[in-house]
């Protein structure tokens, strides 16, 4: 399963999303301020299931709103994380 699959999968646990939401976003999919649910606590539960499936810890320093803004900087992000 590739990064975003999986993050989409997260977006929709975290912000409980419906199935039908999530099959509309794409890599430019904007997401803060696109997706009301991903408010402050909807990104901290993000960054939450982020760290656990993934496996890694995200630094306050390392995210900005810039993370958050399409399903693609986030998969972008994890998979810096990831190592490559």
């Amino acid at each position: 399963m590739d990064i975003e699959t999986r993050i989409l999968e997260i977006l929709g646990e975290a912000l409980e999303l419906p199935p039908q939401r999530l099959v509309e976003l794409g890599r430019d999919s904007a997401l803060l301020g696109a997706i009301p649910e991903l408010d402050s606590m909807g990104v901290l539960a993000v960054i939450h299931l982020l760290e656990e499936r993934f496996g890694f810890i995200i630094g306050d320093e390392e995210i900005d709103g810039t993370t958050f803004a399409t399903l693609g900087t986030l998969a972008d992000f994890v998979a810096e994380k990831l190592g490559g």
